[in-house]
This record gives C-alpha cells, structure tokens and sequence, in this order.
C-alpha cells in the first residue's frame, strides 16, 4: 500500500492546518493539500476546513514510499535523470497504488524530492527528478519557458519517407468524447507542433521507427499528432483502437495476445529517448533502454 494511516491523540487543541504542519513538517501549502485531499480525520470524521480546531483522536493518511531498486542514469546534488519503464505510474493514481516512480525518487531523496514533468504510464524513457524545492521550481520553469528539448522513438503505422512538421492545435474535449482520457485535434484546443523524422521503414509490418520531437508540451501530444497524420503510434492503446478494446484497457482487462491482436503489440512502442536542458552546465542525457524492451 502506497499510503498507512497514522493515529495521534491531540490532547489541546489545535487548528487543522497547523496540526499537520507542526507534526510532519510541512510547509501552509502542503498542509492546506493534504486537507484538500481528505486525508486528515477526527474522531473518524473527514476534516474539510483547514482552520477548524481539532481534538482527540486525529487519523492522518500518509504516502509511504517504497522501492523496487530503480536507480538514476544520472545525477547531481540537484537533480536526477531515471530511464522509467513502460507500465510504471510517474505518480500514485489511489490510495491503494502500490507502486509508482515517485516511490522511487521519495525514497531515495526524501518528501520534497518530486518529478517535474511527465510521461504517461505506458511510455517509457528519461525523466527528471528534482531533489529538493529550489531545483523543482528551477526545472519547472524551464520547461515552462520551453528551455527543454525532448526526443522520441515511436514505431508507427505506415510508411514515413519524408520529415514531417505538425502544427495541429490540441483541445481536451471532456464532454463530447466516450474516453475522457482522450484528446482531440480542434481549433479550439492549444496551439501543438511536433517534428516527426523517418528513422527507418520496416516493409515486413509496414511500420516505421521515427524520431519525434515535441516544441509544446500538451496532454498525449505525440500520440494524438501522430494518430491525425494516420500513422498511430503501434501499441497505443488509446487512439486507433475500437472503443471496446480502449474500455478494456481502462479496465485493466486488455492483455496478452488480445493486446497485441487490438493494437499490435504488448505496450505503447513510444520512448522517450533524449532530454537537453541546461542547470548550470548544459546536459544532454541519452535513455539506456531499447524501445521494444
């Protein structure tokens, strides 16, 4: 279990906030989140205001974090750089998630260690941890003012011959989609710009390893981009596939050969290669992993 149930008894009263603040070391913010969150109980029942005093028996949910053994390709006093896997949560989704990369960076570098940026779940390559909260705001900004440069493998649909420059706005159309997970190329939506590079064809499952690079940062980008051009990305099981199967998926019941049969492989075929920032010196960390790993 990602998250254990702390019991204090508060014997003088105290205001919520404060009570959290004090007891686990946390800054007015955090604490106001983790009321928020309905994470703190009295007397069995949910806290919802943050400057309420409370007494007695106090119930308060709190992240444990775990490890697997995944560690850095790279790091300094400030930062680090993790070759995350398919399949692994950049954050805990419920209580009950029993494992995630944040486990892994909390673990090693403490509570205010934290990632600052994301990958979905079935994408797997670099990613940044910042190690305390002055580098997490340092690196957010950056990528903020999209200082970062990304680069991805994806093996696609199709023949790619030719460089390819999206520019398709992006819009998050909660109400009118089935999936809500989805996004949908719409004038409404942000502006969105990839460049897509042809990297080789493979004419025995007519599919191409490309290279992309994204110059925005929107919600499943690449994939949305790459599925409009008609060249959806092997393994995605989002867009492109029959809505029964992306339901299944959602469901958790999408595996095995009926995973492969829907959208072509076992996972996403998308990896997150290359990332080139400056912090200090100017970096550019290459991933260890294969993209068919």
């Amino acid at each position: 279990m990602s998250y254990k149930i702390k019991k204090v008894f508060l014997q003088r009263k105290a205001k919520a906030f404060k009570f959290l603040m004090d007891t686990f070391q946390l800054s007015i913010s955090e604490a106001q989140k983790w009321i928020d969150k309905k994470r703190l109980y009295e007397n069995k029942k949910l806290v919802i205001h943050k400057s309420k005093f409370i007494e007695g028996e106090i119930e308060v949910i709190v992240f444990t974090p775990t490890t697997r053994g995944l560690r850095p390709i790279f790091e300094t006093k400030d930062f680090a750089v993790f070759d995350k896997p398919s399949g692994v949560l950049v954050h805990p989704t419920f209580y009950d998630s029993d494992y995630s990369l944040t486990h892994e960076i909390k673990y090693l570098y403490g509570k205010d260690a934290n990632i600052v940026h994301r990958l979905d779940k079935e994408t797997s390559g670099v990613i940044i941890a910042s190690k305390h909260k002055t580098a997490e705001k340092r690196l957010k900004n950056s990528f903020e003012k999209q200082k970062i440069k990304k680069g991805y493998l994806a093996l696609v649909d199709g023949k790619i011959d030719t460089e390819l420059f999206i520019d398709a706005p992006i819009y998050k159309a909660k109400e009118e989609l089935e999936i809500r997970l989805k996004v949908i190329i719409d004038d409404r939506g942000k502006p969105s710009q990839t460049k897509i590079v042809p990297l080789k064809y493979f004419k025995n499952t007519d599919s191409t390893l490309v290279e992309a690079i994204p110059f925005t940062g929107r919600q499943h980008q690449i994939r949305v981009h790459l599925f409009h051009m008609k060249h959806k990305i092997i393994g995605d099981p989002l867009y492109g596939v029959e809505t029964k199967y992306v339901l299944k998926y959602l469901k958790k019941e999408l595996q095995g050969s009926e995973r492969i049969k829907a959208t072509g492989a076992r996972r996403m075929m998308l990896h997150a290669n290359w990332i080139e920032f400056k912090y200090d010196n100017c970096y550019k960390i290459y991933s260890k992993t294969n993209l068919c790993q």
